[in-house]
């Protein structure tokens, strides 16, 4: 039986890019009935974001809004600003990423929505938070990268600033604004009443740069960028195989003793200079061109497969193919097609969280620009000639 705590709840989802709709994606595969308020015209900025694109889609909007209902809505026409009303006086959950002081400005603030629906659960995605000198600028993951200092520790040593190769910033905070979400609604089941959540792409940075901050703070000096490595554990890094490259992770004393026994190095363990961890660190310069040189000998796959048999935690530094394609990504069963009337063969990963060895399952394929305009608006009352007339006048995308 599917694990849908959310069955019967009904999300809005007024944002675009990737923090606001991987949240209700999230959301979505709990069961939620998510609605997705598109401009009519252009849609979540999103579905413009390539190449890529598949079959004409941007795979960015692609990989982010499975199982959802798309609602092509001018808001700042009086008619379609009533209609987004009426959706979120009879919705759960109202999720939104405009600009700051925007929803307010529309009247769709979280006072004004609570106030209209007490059980309103209120949730506000913004880039600075909602206080502060920069509380009212816009922000996108690689700004956040840049400002928090992750820049900072990204990359190699002496080179330029790196941004991370994913957008971790975004799909960190939607899965803290699904975590808060869940917690506000659990907690309206004992109270009744909604609350607003706030979370914000600058505190999701922060949290991740928790450690290096603690460290500056403890030495008063604050930490560069490693390359692959990490500044307290040695050898815990990226290494050059003869064929390709491999993530070493011998995190203590005893991995390491292991690591240098497969490679031939049994001496290196009762150096003085590499005994210990904090030892390996103040020598790290000496220690790992006599380790590099050994594992330059060696294929990739072998050296993986010998380190793994010692029981030394090692990785294969793969592309996005070689994970896809990979025996372990297809035995967790996390890949999902969906049938799509314009992507042939669709495909994606689904979330990353099972309930009794079950994943969740979307339920529907990315949706068109207003797919599901005129459905949403028949739910809320609106009649036939209601929805013709406001498709012709602009105020609805209607493709469905």
């Amino acid at each position: 039986m599917s694990f849908l705590p959310l069955a019967g709840m009904r999300v809005v989802d007024m944002t675009s890019s990737l923090a606001g709709p991987y949240c209700t994606l999230l959301l979505g595969s709990l069961g939620a009935d998510v609605v997705k308020v598109e401009h009519p015209e252009r849609g979540d900025e999103a579905r413009a974001w390539g190449p890529p694109f598949w079959s004409g889609e941007s795979t960015m909007y692609l990989g982010a809004n499975a199982g959802k209902r798309s609602f092509g809505l001018d808001v700042k026409d009086p008619r379609g600003l009533e209609a987004a009303r009426r959706l979120i006086d009879s919705s759960d959950v109202f999720v939104q990423s405009l600009r700051a002081g925007t929803a307010e400005k529309l009247g769709l603030g979280g006072d004004a929505m609570r106030e209209r629906n007490p059980r309103l659960v209120y949730c506000n995605l913004g880039a600075f938070g909602r206080k502060g000198p920069l509380a009212m600028d816009a922000g996108y993951d690689p700004l956040l990268q840049a400002f928090s200092g992750i820049m900072s520790v990204t990359g190699e040593t002496g080179r330029g600033p790196v941004r991370a190769g994913v957008s971790l910033i975004d799909q960190g905070t939607g899965t803290w604004a699904a975590f808060a979400i869940m917690a506000a609604l659990w907690q309206r089941e004992s109270s009744g009443v909604g609350c607003t959540v706030d979370v914000s792409l600058f505190e999701t940075a922060l949290g991740y740069m928790t450690n290096p901050s603690l460290g500056f703070l403890a030495t008063g000096n604050a930490p560069r960028a490693n390359g692959t490595g990490y500044p307290s554990i040695v050898p815990y890094q990226v290494f050059a195989a003869r064929d390709g490259n491999l993530m070493v992770a011998a995190a203590n004393d005893r991995l390491f003793a292991s690591l240098c026994g497969a490679l031939g190095l049994g001496e290196l363990p009762t150096d003085p200079r590499f005994a210990h961890n904090p030892d390996r660190v103040a020598n790290k310069e000496a220690l790992l061109p006599l380790l590099e040189a050994k594992i330059g000998e060696r294929s990739r796959d072998e050296l993986v497969a010998m380190l793994r048999d010692a029981g030394v935690p090692a990785a294969p530094v793969q592309d996005a193919g070689e994970v896809w394609n990979h025996p372990q990504t297809e035995a967790i069963n996390i890949k999902q097609a969906l049938p799509h009337p314009d992507v042939p063969d669709f495909v994606t990963y689904g979330v990353p969280f099972q309930f009794d060895g079950e994943r969740p399952q979307f339920r529907s394929a990315p949706p068109r620009l207003g797919e599901h305009s005129a459905e949403v608006l028949a739910e809320l009352g609106y009649s036939d000639d209601d929805i013709a007339a406001l498709r012709a006048d602009g105020v609805i995308t209607s493709k469905g």
